[in-house]
C-alpha cells in the first residue's frame, strides 16, 4: 500500500458550493525536479509536484455531507482527467472522472465495479507550489436541485452494468451520472465538460449544479435531474464503450472542441477496434448547436508506443487551444503519449454528410486510407513526442498551456485502484497501487 494512504487524520473543511474555510494542503512532496538545463535543445521536465494523500470520505463528505459512509481506503484522486489554468500562476482547475472503478471478471466476463458509489464527480482547484500540489477548493457536480450526480452508469443495456467493490453485487443504474473528463471555463465563470457515456457535453454553472447535458439525438436518456437536450450528431451513438468524449478545449471566440477519444464503433465493435480515425466537434454555446466536424487520423500505434501493438489502445485524452483555430492533440497509450498540432480548416468540415450516416458503407471507420478517399482529414505536426521524454508518467490525460514554452501534464492514477480481485483486502480495503496524481512542467525547445 503507498505510504500516503495512511496519512487520514487531518480535518479539511468546506462550506457549500466548494469554497474551502482551510486550505487542503498535500501532504507529500514528490521527488526533485529536472532542472531546466539539463538537456539543452530537447523537452525537458522542470518540474514534478505531487498530491498527497486526502482521505476520500473526509473529502467527499465535505462537500456533501453523508455521501460517503465507506471509503474503503481510497484516497483523493482521478482528479487528472483535465487541467485548465486558473488564472494565478501555478493555480488549474481539474476534474475528476466517476470515480475508483475497476473490473472483475465473473465467470469468465468482465463487471465494472463502483467501490465508492456514492463519490460525486467534482471539479478541483490547485495550486502548483514547489514539488507538492495543494487542493484550495472543491466543487460538486449535482442536480438541478443540489443531489449529487454520482458517477454511475446510466442506461441498461448502453452503459457497463455496475457492481460493488467486489463485483459480486449489482448497483442501481443513475440516469444522472456522468463520466466527467476534459474542463474549460468560460467567461461567465461557469464551467463545461465533456462525459464519456453519452458521450455528452455538459454545462456546469459556477457552484456546479448542471445547467445542461448536450446528448446524441436517439439517445433516449429520461429521468435525470437536469436539462437533457439532444443536440450532438446521432453518429455518436456508436462509440465504444467507456470510450466517449475525453478531450475538451475553448477556442479563443468561444467555440469548444470535443474529441472523441477512441474510433466509433462503426458499423460493428471489430471496425472501431482496429481503425485509427476518429472525429473532433466544433459546437457553439451561443447557438447550442454542433456547427462542423472533423476526421483525425491517429499515427499507428507503434510509433505512438513503440511497446504497444494493439491498435485499440490508442487514444485521444487531451486537446487544447493554441490560438486561432489551432490545437493541440493528445494522442496516447497507457504508456507514452505524442502531441499533435492541427488546424481546424473549413474545407474539411464533414458536418451532415454521408459519414454522419450509419447506413454508409464502408463507414468511415472502415476505410484504411480515409483521404485517399477523397475524406478531408486534418493535417498534423509532431509537437513533442512525451514518450521520450524523461520524468514524464504513463497515463497523461490532461495537458494546460503555462506559457508559449511550458506545458503542465497531469496524470489519472486511477484513485490507486488496479483491475481484479486483487485490488481489495480481505477486509474489503483498498491495496494501494502506488501510483500518486502528479503535476509536470514540461519546457519545449521552440516553443508553441
Amino acid at each position: 500500500m503507498s505510504p500516503h494512504a495512511t496519512v487520514r487524520s487531518r480535518a479539511h473543511r468546506f462550506v457549500a458550493g466548494g469554497v474551502p474555510l482551510a486550505v487542503i494542503a498535500a501532504l507529500v512532496a514528490a521527488g526533485p525536479a529536472v532542472g531546466a538545463g539539463d538537456r539543452h535543445g530537447d523537452a525537458h521536465v522542470v518540474r514534478t509536484a505531487t498530491l498527497g494523500g486526502i482521505p476520500l470520505g473526509t473529502f467527499s463528505n465535505a462537500l456533501l455531507p453523508g455521501s460517503v459512509d465507506n471509503d474503503r481506503g481510497v484516497n483523493l484522486g482521478g482528479i487528472g482527467s483535465d487541467i485548465y489554468p486558473a488564472g494565478r500562476k501555478g493555480e488549474f482547475w481539474t476534474v475528476t472522472d466517476r470515480g475508483p472503478n475497476g473490473q472483475i471478471k465473473v465467470d469468465g466476463t468482465k463487471r465494472r465495479t463502483f467501490p465508492v458509489p456514492g463519490f460525486d464527480p467534482a471539479i478541483v482547484k490547485i495550486r502548483v507550489t514547489g514539488d507538492t500540489v495543494k487542493v484550495l477548493g472543491a466543487i460538486p457536480i449535482t442536480t438541478a436541485s443540489g443531489k449529487p450526480v454520482t458517477g454511475l452508469s446510466n442506461q441498461e443495456g448502453r452503459d457497463e452494468a455496475p457492481y460493488t467493490y467486489d463485483a459480486r453485487n449489482p448497483l442501481t443504474y443513475n440516469p444522472s451520472g456522468l463520466d466527467t473528463e476534459g474542463i474549460v471555463r468560460a467567461a461567465d465563470g461557469s464551467f463545461w465538460l465533456v462525459d464519456e457515456y453519452g458521450p455528452s457535453l455538459v454545462h456546469v454553472s459556477a457552484r456546479g449544479k448542471v445547467l445542461t447535458r448536450y446528448v446524441p439525438k436517439g439517445l433516449g436518456l429520461t429521468g435525470a435531474g437536469y436539462r437533457v437536450v439532444e443536440a450532438l450528431p446521432s453518429v455518436l451513438l456508436h462509440r465504444k464503450s467507456n470510450r466517449g468524449f475525453e478531450g475538451l478545449a475553448q477556442l479563443p471566440c468561444g467555440d469548444l472542441v470535443m474529441a472523441v477519444q477512441s474510433p466509433l464503433s462503426l458499423p460493428d465493435t471489430d471496425a472501431g477496434e482496429t481503425s485509427r480515425t476518429t472525429r473532433l466537434l466544433r459546437f457553439s454555446p451561443k447557438k447550442q448547436a454542433v456547427t462542423a466536424e472533423y476526421v483525425y487520423r491517429f499515427d499507428p500505434v507503434n510509433v505512438v508506443d513503440p511497446s504497444e501493438d494493439d491498435t485499440s489502445e490508442l487514444k485521444i485524452s487531451s486537446v487544447v487551444a493554441v490560438g486561432g483555430n489551432r490545437l493541440l492533440v493528445e494522442e496516447r497509450t497507457d504508456k507514452a503519449a505524442r502531441l499533435q498540432l492541427v488546424r481546424l480548416d473549413r474545407a474539411a468540415d464533414i458536418l451532415g454528410g454521408r459519414w454522419d450516416d450509419d447506413t454508409t458503407s464502408p463507414s468511415l471507420e472502415q476505410l484504411d486510407d480515409p483521404a485517399a478517399s477523397g475524406v478531408p482529414v486534418l493535417s498534423k505536426r509532431l509537437v513533442v513526442d512525451l514518450g521520450k521524454v524523461s520524468g514524464v508518467p504513463g497515463k497523461i490525460e490532461g495537458i494546460a498551456r503555462v506559457d508559449r514554452d511550458t506545458l503542465a501534464l497531469i496524470n489519472d492514477n486511477d484513485f490507486g485502484m488496479t483491475d481484479g480481485t486483487g485490488a481489495f483486502d480481505a477486509q474489503g480495503r483498498l491495496v494501494d497501487s502506488g501510483i500518486e496524481t502528479s503535476v509536470i512542467y514540461v519546457r519545449l525547445p521552440h516553443g508553441i
